[in-house]
């Protein structure tokens, strides 16, 4: 059979009885004297492909049986219905032809530790668990796009290297940028998105940010990516009701699209069937006393991963904790009309413990109290001019928000760590592979 007419795992049931091609990777085998039972994988599911002595001759039944774990294979065959079979599919083999061929492949079936494991992370992604994660995750960013473009948002790219801090000076990975002058690798896209918000109305960045902070937890990574809505003429209650929309989005795409990887992944389905609007809000000083009460949490500190755990380990619905204190908030947040030692701002909490999966809220518009802030904060004037003009000419409410992808797949796939939810991690002690 050509190589152009091989089908693909996913869809072999719709082949029932008919003699097929197959291209993949030896997963598992086992064996009898026999019979050969290979599993075989693609990257859209697992098969069982059957060889028989007594079908395919003592010669091609002994090369079968030789071939190493994770070589790549064609495999012609005709489809049958079984149940009990993975995907409800079998294959009765009727040719084998070994493409590249493997020994010795290192990640045996004996349980690894993490660092083994992270070291082969290249190899590692073949295994079900990686797999079924990186699935999730896709369909995660498919269901971003499609809610923020149904919603009227136009995708705009944020640069990568940027002049100046956008949260902060101690997190920022220098650049040398051609000897001349420095650029930092961006933190946030969202400066610029306000930028394009006066041009387009509603906007969003999707892209990798960088964080140079030396954290070891979890739930930190130095490369991860955000996604970034910003919108004209909005509040933070249109920014609260964006957020909850689009995260209700997209677990129902996730358990429409991906149960099985979930069920791999061994996820409490249960619990992303009850995420549904309305999310419930929480003031910051509400959020405060609650944690005084189980923690020796100080009111106006920032919230640690501890105090978000202690706020939803037992909630079954995200947490939209808003109205913070200005100090812990970035120089930008819009200060609260009704209190200014409190800036209009949401943090996203999930639930069972999974902590922050997004922040934002509305933009300060008043040029004077932005350049006080910058210098307050020892920011340098001249990298944010350009962004003060954008309060000189036109200025508008506005607000947005940044998600963080990884958390969130870390959330949906009910990981441990949040290395596990990007293809390859990027940390403190980690640049390879």
């Amino acid at each position: 059979m050509p190589e152009s007419s091989a089908v693909r795992i996913q869809d072999l049931a719709a082949h029932a009885g008919a003699q097929v091609l197959v291209q993949g990777w030896l997963y598992n085998r086992r064996s009898s004297k026999s019979i050969h039972f290979l599993q075989l994988r693609d990257g859209t599911g697992i098969v069982q492909a059957i060889v028989a002595r007594a079908d395919l001759g003592d010669e091609i039944f002994e090369r079968a049986g030789a071939i190493g774990q994770e070589a790549s294979l064609r495999v012609t065959g005709e489809v049958r219905l079984d149940p009990r079979a993975p995907g409800g599919v079998e294959l009765h083999v009727s040719g084998v032809e070994e493409i590249g061929p493997a020994s010795g492949y290192p990640l045996s079936k004996q349980a690894h530790g993490p660092d083994f494991l992270l070291s082969r992370r290249h190899l590692w992604l073949r295994s079900r668990r990686p797999s079924a994660t990186l699935r999730v995750r896709d369909t995660i960013i498919k269901a971003i796009h499609d809610h923020l473009h149904r919603e009227g948002f136009v995708q705009v790219d944020a640069p990568v290297f940027t002049p100046s801090a956008c949260e902060g000076t101690t997190s920022l990975f220098e650049v040398d940028y051609f000897g001349e002058q420095k650029a930092y690798l961006s933190q946030s896209g969202q400066l610029y998105m306000e930028a394009a918000a006066m041009a387009l109305g509603k906007v969003y960045c999707f892209g990798p940010t960088f964080r140079a902070e030396r954290s070891k937890t979890r739930r930190h990574l130095t490369e991860f990516w955000m996604m970034e809505p910003e919108i004209a003429f909005a509040s933070l209650d249109d920014v609260m009701e964006l957020i909850e929309a689009l995260v209700v989005f997209i677990v129902q795409r996730v358990l429409e699209t991906n149960r099985c990887d979930l069920e791999t992944l061994e996820r409490d389905i249960a619990a992303l069937e009850q995420i549904t609007a309305p999310f419930p809000p929480m003031t910051y000083d509400e959020a405060a006393a609650q944690l005084a009460q189980r923690t020796d949490f100080t009111a106006g500190a920032d919230f640690g991963a501890p105090d978000e755990e202690a706020l939803t380990k037992d909630l079954k619905q995200p947490l939209l904790v808003h109205r913070w204190p200005k100090q812990i908030k970035a120089f930008y947040m819009r200060r609260d009309p009704e209190d200014e030692r409190y800036v209009l701002g949401v943090d996203l909490l999930a639930p069972e413990g999974f902590g922050e999966l997004v922040g934002g809220g509305e933009r300060s518009i008043d040029l004077e109290q932005l350049e006080a802030e910058i210098d307050a904060r020892g920011l340098d004037r001249e990298a944010f001019e350009w962004y003060l003009d954008l309060r000189r000419y036109g200025s508008v409410p506005h607000a947005g928000f940044g998600l963080g992808l990884e958390r969130t797949v870390a959330w949906i796939c009910g990981l441990p760590h949040i290395r596990e939810a990007i293809p390859f991690p990027r940390t403190l002690y980690r640049l390879r592979p």
